[in-house]
């Protein structure tokens, strides 16, 4: 049995990238997995101010907040799956503050300044969304440029991505076919 941590990203509780996890959802639960599911924008978390003591310190020496919490969660499960609404081309801010909070958790560094992987082997899946309609949104970087931002954490922490979805046009078209819907499930059947 793998346990499994929902980042859900997206300010919209009822939204594409809330449906699309909770299709995955339902595929890991197939496996009997143990699943946690965190809404960031729920989270009481102060944003990084770059101080640098995490690096040798191995934690951010902000005071304790959720941040911290779910960091501690992040080392204890077996895979992650973040979902993340495409803004400006990039993740949300709050799931990027997740994520600069908690640099030491995904990496570390060898004195000559090398990254250290401390997730490595960990599986994750990416699941973004845009209201760019296909092919401009992968044209213009927009859900690209969001699927990069959080491979690049992902990489950095070790993790084997095994899967992305990404849903564009969610302005003009919000439905989420079939065929989305069936692979967001086989992927946590993956998982």
């Amino acid at each position: 049995m793998s346990k499994v941590l929902i980042l859900n990203g997206s300010p919209r509780k009822s939204g594409t990238i809330s449906t699309l996890l909770k299709k995955i959802t339902e595929g890991v639960r197939e496996k009997n997995n143990e699943i946690e599911w965190v809404d960031i924008y729920s989270l009481q978390m102060e944003p990084c101010i770059a101080c640098m003591k995490c690096r040798p310190d191995g934690e951010c020496v902000l005071p304790k907040d959720d941040a911290h919490i779910i960091g501690k969660k992040i080392k204890e499960v077996d895979a992650l799956v973040i979902g993340t609404p495409t803004y400006w081309g990039n993740m949300t801010s709050q799931l990027k503050v997740l994520f600069e909070r908690n640099v030491p958790v995904f990496m570390g560094e060898k004195p000559n300044g090398m990254p250290i992987a401390k997730q490595k082997g960990k599986r994750a899946v990416i699941v973004v969304s845009c209201t760019t309609p296909w092919p401009f949104n992968f044209i213009a970087s927009e859900s690209r440029g969001a699927v990069r931002a959080v491979k690049e954490v992902l990489h950095y922490g070790g993790y084997k991505v095994i899967g992305k979805i990404v849903k564009p046009g969610t302005k003009k078209n919000p439905n989420i076919s079939k065929k989305i819907l069936s692979k967001a499930k086989k992927m946590g059947n993956n998982l």
